[in-house]
């Protein structure tokens, strides 16, 4: 009885099974398995935070005043002292409000930096999720690759890095000009980096359809 064939690959040429070796050492892709269930458990404290920040915003609108001291203890501002008094008088204000508001957009977009990862770099490095046709497939995800991946969590990063730097400006009173100019200094090489990355993978795209218009798929080289 006849065996049945290897099934074909995408070009429809027959596939082969892998030598040992070679397949042991493709196997070895797994072994980044537990690192993206770690980026998850991750992702579980970055909620817990989340909601931890908000109850204690929600608990300070309302009144509570211990909820209001662990706001402000938590979010690293500082009120500019009354003069004759001894020390500033914690109250919820439009500056307390707009920092815990920043902070708590810093968490949502530093999970969408882990969600990036952990899909993207296990559909890229470990194996396909097989998502296609799938209603809530990422855009993105379909022609996601290592170069892709490096462009979005770049941006990503510059993204995460603007909201640090914004909070630093809106509490620039408490900050010594030192630190701003050093922040500024890393949101600018973040920046910069993001472009010569993006910049590099267009060369990369431009050389790769030089190539596919000298040789198309199907002709001999």
């Amino acid at each position: 009885m006849a065996h049945p064939p290897a099934s074909p690959d995408p070009t429809g040429a027959p596939r082969r099974p892998l030598r040992p070796l070679p397949n042991f050492i493709f196997m070895s892709r797994w072994l980044q398995l537990p690192l993206y269930l770690g980026l998850i458990l991750a992702q579980c404290v970055y909620v817990y935070h989340f909601w931890v920040e908000l109850t204690h915003l929600i608990e300070a609108a309302i009144g509570n005043q211990g909820a209001l001291v662990e706001l402000i203890s938590g979010i690293g501002y500082e009120f500019p002292k009354v003069a004759g008094a001894n020390e500033a008088v914690p109250r919820l204000t439009e500056t307390v409000i707009m920092l815990a508001v920043l902070g708590l957009i810093d968490v949502v977009m530093i999970s969408n930096l882990l969600i990036m990862v952990i899909v993207g770099g296990y559909e890229t490095f470990v194996s396909r999720l097989e998502l296609e046709g799938h209603p809530d497939e990422p855009e993105w995800l379909s022609h996601v690759n290592a170069s892709v991946l490096k462009v979005k969590l770049g941006t990503a990063i510059i993204g995460i890095s603007s909201i640090h730097l914004l909070k630093t400006f809106i509490n620039a009173d408490a900050t010594e000009p030192k630190v701003l100019i050093g922040q500024t200094a890393i949101h600018l090489a973040f920046l910069l980096s993001a472009i010569a990355i993006a910049y590099t993978d267009r060369l990369l795209n431009l050389a790769q359809e030089d190539v596919h218009r000298t040789h198309p798929p199907g002709e001999g080289v």
